[in-house]
């Protein structure tokens, strides 16, 4: 038998203090998403379709509806961003394209419609500030994209805004 010491040893462990979380573990909940946030989700993934499968709006469109989830989407704004990219898909090409470092059909189909998404939003929903049409894509483009997709989607809206939303880039700039 082996005599236990009496006092504690020492421990490289961090020590143990409150902790964030219902359940006392450290695990936070992850702040759900808004519906337009999911609508914008749920159209990457049509738009992803109709660039890389060719498949056509309307199939798309009740295929995506189908999908788990999708109930929580904001359906108007999911018709919006779908119908309305793929409809202006050559607008919004001859928005983006001047932007790019390389010939559009090189840019990863995930960016291409984050693009979209991105250039749609600017264009067509100016409900949305223009921050925050940044911050969704380039999210997407996080959850979605290559590795770093996110900040070649971010410097491309980025660049477009400004044409697209001047008056409201203008007045966002520091003074």
């Amino acid at each position: 038998m082996t005599d236990k010491p009496s006092t504690p040893q020492a421990t490289t462990r961090a020590p143990r203090g409150s902790r964030a979380g219902p359940s006392g573990t450290g695990g936070r909940k992850a702040p759900s998403k808004s519906g337009r946030s999911r609508a914008r989700a749920f159209a990457l993934q049509a738009l992803y379709q109709h660039l890389v499968g060719r498949n056509e709006a309307g199939a798309i469109d009740i295929f995506t509806r189908e999908l788990a989830g999708f109930n929580k989407a904001d359906a108007a704004h999911f018709d919006a961003l779908l119908h309305g990219c793929i409809d202006k898909a050559d607008q919004l090409d001859a928005l983006i394209t001047p932007l790019l470092d390389r010939k559009l059909a090189e840019i990863s189909p995930i960016e291409h419609a984050v693009m979209w998404i991105g250039a749609f939003e600017l264009s067509s929903c100016l409900d949305v500030p223009w921050r925050v049409v940044l911050n969704e894509c380039i999210e997407l483009a996080k959850e979605f994209g290559g590795s770093d997709g996110h900040k070649y989607v971010n410097g491309i809206l980025n660049g477009l805004a400004p044409k697209l939303r001047a008056a409201e880039v203008q007045a966002d700039r520091p003074q």
